[in-house]
């Protein structure tokens, strides 16, 4: 047994050391987007520019359904940690890379299907639909590698250990980037190129994220095998995963919904929404950490059966993504005209994103809190919560933008997202007590 978890443990410092890693490391991800889409550019066509765009965003929402694998692990990570059960915590990174490996394998198996079928949704014409196929062909089999990727993520993060994860997201970020410029500038492979650049990147940081999760495999907890197929863990394992991939696709649905609607009102007002969308963007990167410190700091409380800690990691992180939320919104609010003004310069749309600008501002102030609740809830892998507040928040939403669309048009549209943010915050600060209160009973039996 470890000593019992103090709130004296849980420090502001602490809170950063976790929190900051992982906000420089999202701000290197858009720079691989750029540098793909920049040296791809420079072959002179237009065709390949979409194919990579267009096969970059099949796999990404391929990809996005196991994001559940990182949160997860995350949550379960933290606990054992908590409790101290360090044989749990090997044994849990090797089912989460097992399944990572297994849904590689089987998307290699069936990209034909995925490929034929992603292509009906999403058509192209025919050399920006032949380039993408070259390009996905060889992406595709880096699918185990970039899977297992979300569940060394998640033990790092439960681990405390986000310096390692921002190591591993320059590693593979950086490497891309000298290997686009090499394979399409100096070797002109093109398409296949800027592929191969990347798939490489993606074995190399497995390969990385495991030596930088070494302690998971430096006994022989990781391949007890008894424990690792262990049926009620594993029964735990797939219902809490299961329930964040239902939250999780009731949101992007949400979020889908808000994209489709906001084309209804012409092209000048979709182009203004999606510059705006990117200031969200902006804020899941920059505040991203602060909901990944409550995910360490309340799993471990949790695991650890420590209410007045539990309480603690939930309220400083929570206070440093309040505090960031502000700011932001203050930046986006002194300097969001220039920012749109840098991303177009169609004066219709600047003008367009302008009369909405607020909206944005105001996003983050709204949103923050679900952000928050939604790390201190994987933390306790209370994901039943979250399911059910998904499914409320997604019912509260749709009755919003009947409402408020008809009336408002487009400020309607993003009223809604801001009920939507409220809503999820609200159902879950109501289940907050009850996860305060499992933090004061003992844990199950093993």
């Amino acid at each position: 047994m470890t000593a019992r978890l103090s709130p004296a443990d849980i420090t502001h410092a602490r809170v950063l050391r976790i929190a900051l890693p992982i906000a420089l490391s999202n701000a290197t991800v858009p720079i691989l987007g750029a540098v793909d889409t920049g040296v791809v550019g420079q072959i002179g066509l237009a065709a390949p520019i979409g194919a990579v765009g267009i096969g970059a965003i099949i796999l990404t929402s391929i990809y996005w359904v196991f994001g559940f694998l990182r949160m997860g692990t995350s949550g379960m990570v933290a606990q054992a940690r908590g409790a101290g059960d360090v044989a749990e915590t090997g044994a849990l990174l090797t089912r989460a890379l097992m399944v990572g490996g297994l849904a590689g394998l089987v998307f290699i198996a069936a990209q034909g299907p995925l490929f034929w079928a992603a292509f009906r949704v999403a058509p192209a014409s025919d050399a920006v639909e032949g380039l993408a196929r070259a390009y996905l062909s060889i992406r595709i089999w880096g699918a185990p590698a970039t899977i297992a990727l979300y569940a060394v993520t998640g033990w790092l993060i439960a681990m405390e250990r986000t310096r390692a994860v921002l190591l591993l997201q320059v590693w593979m970020n950086g490497l891309n980037v000298g290997l686009d410029l090499w394979f399409v500038l100096g070797l002109d492979w093109g398409v296949e190129g800027v592929a191969t650049a990347t798939l490489i990147a993606e074995w190399t940081g497995l390969a990385l994220g495991l030596f930088l999760c070494r302690a998971a495999f430096a006994g022989s907890q990781w391949c007890d095998w008894p424990r690792v197929f262990d049926r009620r863990r594993l029964r735990r394992m797939a219902a809490v995963n299961g329930d964040i991939m239902v939250r999780s696709v009731l949101l992007q649905a949400s979020i889908t919904s808000f994209l489709f609607l906001g084309a209804d009102f012409g092209d000048v007002t979709l182009a203004a929404n999606q510059i705006l969308l990117q200031f969200l963007e902006i804020t899941a990167c920059a505040l991203d950490g602060f909901a990944f410190a409550a995910e360490a700091l309340v799993g471990q409380a949790m695991g650890a059966r420590a209410r007045a800690a539990l309480r603690r990691g939930a309220w400083l992180s929570s206070l440093w993504g309040i505090g960031g939320a502000l700011a932001l919104a203050l930046a986006f609010a002194l300097g969001g005209s220039f920012v749109i003004d840098a991303m177009t310069t169609a004066a219709p749309v600047r003008a367009e994103a302008r009369a909405y600008l607020p909206w944005a501002v105001l996003a983050p102030v709204v949103g923050i809190l679900a952000w928050m609740f939604d790390g201190i809830f994987i933390g306790a892998t209370r994901t039943r919560d979250m399911r059910m507040a998904a499914v409320w928040s997604s019912l509260i939403y749709a009755a919003a933008l009947l409402a408020l669309v008809p009336l408002f048009a487009n400020h309607g549209l993003w009223a809604g997202l801001m009920v939507l943010n409220t809503a999820r915050a609200l159902t879950l600060w109501l289940r907050y007590p009850g996860l305060e209160r499992e933090a004061d009973t003992p844990p199950p039996a093993a």
